[in-house]
């Protein structure tokens, strides 16, 4: 395929000159739309607000900029701004000191929550009541969410790709929004790339200038004579971002009067050092060619990251802590930190850094913490303390969404210092309802409550409430009915899929008659289960009381003459009321004399008898007070056999109505069987994994209608039914 025509080379003419080329590709190009982060084309803007917490209430007094000012904390100060820097007014200055220093410094207190409050708000000497108010952030994070409102407001809609660091900065990823005005401007660069080789170079930028405007344009050194001229698409790319980011803090500016900076770069860590590098209210452009210049006047513990541990670390091995001493070291001296660690150390002193900038980042937890100041020494002052933490952190919770359902914290932990012991306890927040700020309060009571439980929770020197584990929440979820059809619309759908047509989804009543008949259905059908269970209960109840008796009548008549009859070893221990009667092994009742006449005294039964009317003849004690054996008494042998299911003796003229009670009892088995196999799968299958469409008939109202029925329900062992904590409802 040709080339357009201003890169069209003629065959004919060797000696013709070359279009100059660009040290970038098609693809390249190509990559800026999809956020690739490997392109060198890439453009990463940074936006830092000046002195933040100071300008928000400079913003909220109406004072004038030029106004020296200091937020302060009790005795410290947060925040200065520049007009109070010029000073030497700092953070680590009491509020005191500032006065000697600047006598016309605004000191403003930042807003705090009052002990039994349920709202903060900005209070008169503030300062002094440290034991009974709790700082709040709350007035500069609703002034957080304004100014990034503003700042996506002023970026086109699709193109936009914005990430909120931290409450007064803010990443913006422009490679979309740029590429696009970037093949406005230069025609040359729409279509195809030549010999459809996406490696193919492109032309050279038509401009050997371009206008920075007032922006701060890093430099390359004493090297860099002329750097400004012969520019490439990259610094072509870095002029129109500028472009886009000045008129971001140009609308700030005017809709909410807040100045900032920022810093322009080819990844996000360039562009944050870069939006610290002149302030307050400047622009800093690093261009690719002048990154690693701009790096080597850095320290490199002012690199994220390398500012804790890993960065004391490197300063103790290679005994400095500036990146231009750092670059001359060799990979392999730096791989003695650790290969990975080594190699990143190596790439991200260079500048290197591929990190996307994500839209979507968002907080694991959130923590409200008072160190108290004397020590609280009551369960009420912790309730109203917990009252503040909850009021706070669910102010915080709305900004994730909690109100939508977007995210939400899945654990709620209280954190208690009682000198120098911690304890903690943690709580699982309930998901089935939606988050509410009397929900979380509930919890925190409940934890605090835990701990002064186990003794010595007073005094108190510093209580904390946090929530963590924020996961996205599911929207537009209504439940498992949304998944489910009821009643005959499920007849109508399996009728659909076995070819019945729609026709049969809209018969039958309608829904609210559907759902009455469908409960008047369940509940007759466990009533006359019940009744039938019952039923049967009685009746071989009945039976066997009828049985018992018959027998006790009979030995009765046989040993009136004796002195103990020897019925109180018969089993009276069964409760023929207790439901689970049938469910008790009965002992067969001892006889009192063996056939020979003779007391059993010892506890052991004497050699089997061949005339003996037991199988195994149970063991008899008797005690008696005489010396001598009681004269033998003559014993008629009783005509019995032993019915192994009921493990008990019976006449033997009752045998065969005993074994037609059996056959009567299996019968009704076998029938609630056949019952059982006809209930819906959702009833015997509650707890197991199914296909959905196994019980698409019955809705969650059915379900709740159901599990409602069970609780009501009398449980009982001869009705096949159990339940348990891990099952709610099982058939066996």
């Amino acid at each position: 395929m040709s080339s357009p025509a201003p890169f069209i080379h003629s065959p004919l003419s060797i000696s013709s000159r070359r279009t100059p080329k660009s040290q970038f590709t098609y693809k390249q190009l190509h990559q800026l739309k999809s956020y690739s982060t490997t392109t060198p084309l890439r453009v990463i803007a940074h936006i830092d607000l000046d002195a933040f917490y100071a300008q928000c209430e400079t913003v909220r007094l109406g004072l004038s900029p030029n106004l020296p000012l200091a937020v302060q904390q009790w005795q410290g100060l947060i925040a200065i701004n520049y007009p109070a820097r010029a000073y030497g007014l700092n953070r680590h200055i009491t509020s005191t000191e500032a006065l000697k220093l600047c006598p016309e410094v605004h000191l403003q207190h930042v807003a705090t929550w009052k002990e039994g409050d349920e709202k903060w708000a900005y209070h008169p000497e503030a300062y002094k009541h440290i034991a009974t108010h709790k700082v709040s952030l709350d007035p500069y994070r609703l002034e957080s969410r304004r100014i990034l409102k503003c700042i996506k407001e002023a970026l086109p809609e699709k193109e936009q790709r914005v990430e909120k660091a931290s409450i007064d900065e803010v990443f913006i990823d422009l490679s979309v929004q740029v590429h696009r005005i970037l093949l406005e401007r230069y025609p040359e660069l729409r279509g195809l790339a030549p010999y459809d080789d996406p490696m193919e170079r492109l032309p050279k930028p038509p401009t050997t200038v371009l206008n920075w405007e007032a922006d701060t344009l890093i430099g390359m050194g004493e090297d860099g004579e002329g750097e400004e001229m012969d520019p490439d698409w990259d610094d072509v790319c870095m002029v129109i971002a500028s472009e886009i980011v000045r008129d971001v803090r140009r609308a700030v500016a005017e809709e909410l009067h807040y100045t900032c900076s920022s810093g322009i770069a080819r990844n996000k860590m360039l562009a944050k050092l870069g939006s610290g590098y002149k302030k307050p209210n400047q622009q800093t452009v690093i261009r690719n060619r002048a990154a690693k210049h701009f790096l080597s006047e850095f320290k490199f513990t002012k690199i994220r990251m390398l500012g804790g541990k890993l960065g004391d670390e490197v300063v103790a091995m290679f005994s400095t802590d500036l990146v231009r001493d750092l670059l001359e070291q060799p990979l392999e001296q730096l791989k003695r930190l650790g290969d990975d660690t080594g190699s990143w150390l190596y790439s991200t002193i260079r500048g290197e850094d591929n990190s996307e900038v994500n839209p979507r980042t968002q907080i694991k937890s959130m923590l409200s913490a008072k160190s108290f100041r004397p020590a609280i020494n009551s369960f009420e002052q912790g309730i109203r303390w917990l009252r503040i933490f909850v009021a706070d952190i669910f102010s915080r919770c709305v900004e994730e969404g909690v109100l939508e359902n977007k995210r939400r914290p899945k654990t709620i932990n209280l954190h208690h210092r009682q000198g120098m012991q911690t304890r903690s306890r943690q709580s699982p927040i309930p998901q089935g309802k939606p988050l509410s700020e009397a929900m979380l309060f509930d919890l925190a009571k409940n934890l605090l409550a835990q701990v002064v439980v186990d003794g010595r929770a007073w005094p108190c020197a510093n209580l904390s409430l946090s929530v963590g584990g924020f996961e996205d929440g599911v929207t537009n979820n209504r439940g498992i009915g949304l998944f489910l059809v009821r009643g005959e619309e499920a007849k109508a759908v399996l009728a659909n899929e076995r070819g019945g047509g729609l026709e049969a989804r809209n018969s039958g009543p309608p829904p609210a008659k559907r759902r009455r008949r469908e409960r008047e259905n369940i509940q007759n059908f466990f009533r006359a289960r019940e009744e039938r269970n019952q039923k049967d209960f009685n009746v071989a109840r009945a039976f066997l009381k009828a049985s018992r008796e018959t027998t006790r009548d009979e030995m009765e008549e046989e040993y009136q003459d004796d002195e103990s009859d020897g019925f109180e070893h018969l089993p009276s221990e069964l409760d023929f009321d207790s439901p689970d009667a049938l469910s008790r092994p009965s002992t067969p009742p001892p006889h009192p004399h063996d056939p020979n006449g003779n007391r059993y005294d010892t506890g052991t039964p004497p050699s089997a008898q061949p005339n003996s009317h037991l199988d195994n003849p149970p063991p008899y004690q008797h005690y008696s007070d005489a010396p001598h054996k009681a004269p033998a008494l003559h014993q008629q042998t009783i005509d019995t056999f032993f019915c192994s299911r009921c493990n008990i003796h019976l006449p033997s003229t009752e045998k065969s109505e005993h074994e037609d009670f059996h056959f009567a009892m299996d019968l009704s088995k076998e029938i609630r069987e056949e019952e059982r196999r006809q209930i819906p799968a959702t009833w015997r299958r509650w707890g197991g994994k199914r296909k959905r469409r196994e019980w698409n008939w019955i809705g969650s109202n059915e379900v709740d209608f159901i599990l409602s029925s069970f609780q009501a329900f009398v449980v009982s062992p001869s009705l096949g039914i159990s339940s348990s904590s891990s099952n709610l409802i099982s058939f066996t």
